[in-house]
């Protein structure tokens, strides 16, 4: 077995310091969303995709995927989202067994409503305690962490 390669000083703040604002600032976030809009974020997150995709649909399997959810996690969630009329669920036309989540008049208004307050609460959560550098530095090794990953995939 090959010995372990320990964090360095440096490396110790960083990733402490990372795993401890991102469970802060997504319970804060949430919180923010939930108070503000009644999503939570996998609504939102369903939500903010339907409303971008061509038709506003979005292949069960697909959404699954871009959320990084099994599908039947995903299935189980929309089904709740259909029950608040958010989302309907059409029968897919090219495959028997697929699904595609549609996203309706109710879902839209919900988006467009929470749109907005998410935004702000993202900025004052987190954007306004950054420069402009410490932004773009961010930008950079968020990007590189994500690249390295999905090589991995």
């Amino acid at each position: 077995m090959t010995q372990p390669r320990w964090l360095d000083e440096t490396e110790d703040r960083a990733w402490r310091g990372y795993r401890q604002m991102f469970l802060l600032l997504n319970a804060q976030v949430n919180r923010d969303l939930a108070q503000e809009c009644g999503l939570s974020e996998p609504d939102y997150d369903v939500l903010s995709t339907l409303s971008e995709a061509k038709n506003h649909r979005y292949r069960l399997k697909k959404l699954a995927e871009r959320m990084l959810w099994s599908q039947s996690r995903l299935s189980h969630h929309v089904t709740r989202m259909q029950q608040r009329g958010l989302v309907t669920r059409e029968d897919c036309v090219d495959d028997a067994r697929g699904a595609t989540i549609v996203l309706t008049k109710a879902g839209r208004k919900a988006i467009e409503a929470a749109a907005p307050r998410h935004v702000e609460s993202v900025r004052r959560h987190f954007f306004d305690h950054l420069t402009r550098e410490q932004v773009e530095m961010l930008g950079e090794a968020t990007h590189a962490v994500v690249n390295g990953l999905k090589a991995r995939t």
